[in-house]
């Protein structure tokens, strides 16, 4: 069985790869598609941004509860810190926000179970950053769903 040799010339799956990545470049170069891609990383960053006001919430509210009731610390101390920490990873992913003025909560009302209290203020912001989750994609997302989770972690901590 003798195989021929191949043809000489320019081989056809050399040309239809070359094509294949040309019609990625001239893809990849043509502008109608940065408008868009640039109206979503603001829409992205304006979910994060929307979002900043809800974790100072709950740093907040840690400080509320702690001044309530100081044991508090005691039971549950690496908390507060971890909260203010997403919420500086939160304020690096998104520039443009800025920071409120303290958020006030009202505070555990007098008599009140303060970890009780504090519980509900956690998962609240986790159920916020859960739904603003959804609405965005890649690092905004991860972002969002890691501190959802650590917050949930902190409710459960908190029970």
């Amino acid at each position: 069985m003798s195989h021929s040799p191949a043809p000489a010339g320019f081989p056809r799956r050399r040309l239809l790869t070359g094509t294949a990545g040309l019609a990625l470049l001239l893809a990849g170069c043509t502008s109608s598609g940065s408008g868009a891609a640039a109206e979503e990383t603001a829409a992205q960053e304006d979910r994060l941004t929307a979002q900043v006001p809800v974790q100072e919430a709950v740093v907040a509210a840690y400080d509320a509860a702690l001044a309530a009731d100081p044991a508090l610390g005691d039971a549950v101390p690496d908390l507060p810190g971890q909260a203010r920490e997403q919420l500086d990873r939160l304020r690096a992913a998104a520039p443009r926000a800025t920071a409120s003025p303290s958020p006030t909560p009202p505070g555990p009302p007098a008599g009140a179970d303060v970890r009780a209290w504090l519980r509900d203020q956690v998962s609240a912001a986790a159920t916020a950053h859960a739904a603003a989750c959804v609405e965005t994609s890649g690092a905004g997302a991860a972002l969002l769903g890691s501190l959802a989770a650590g917050l949930r972690g902190h409710a459960a901590a908190l029970a």
